[in-house]
């Protein structure tokens, strides 16, 4: 049997960015695998596919590792920083 995902949409609004990438333990950290596409209202969106679990992530505006400011669930990361996780 495979493993049920579930569609989780990402955003953050930064109408003056020239790129934004999500980054997270499901892409181990990839600094390019998953750009975001920027909207009408500057509002830039990824949907993802993600197992049943806890997630971390962060988004990179212009180069600068950013934590989503609509997410209050944050963990301590090994960098001193904090990421935000998802869980479901």
């Amino acid at each position: 049997m495979t493993e049920k995902k579930k569609r989780i949409t990402f955003k953050v609004v930064a109408p003056d960015a020239k790129q934004v990438f999500l980054s997270g333990t499901f892409n181990k950290w990839s600094q390019s695998a998953d750009p975001m596409k920027k909207d009408e209202t500057g509002t830039w969106k990824k949907i993802k596919m993600l197992p049943k679990g806890s997630h971390e992530y962060k988004f990179i505006v212009d180069g600068v590792w950013t934590c989503d400011p609509a997410c209050a669930d944050v963990v301590t990361n090994g960098e001193g920083t904090e990421n935000n996780v998802i869980v479901f």
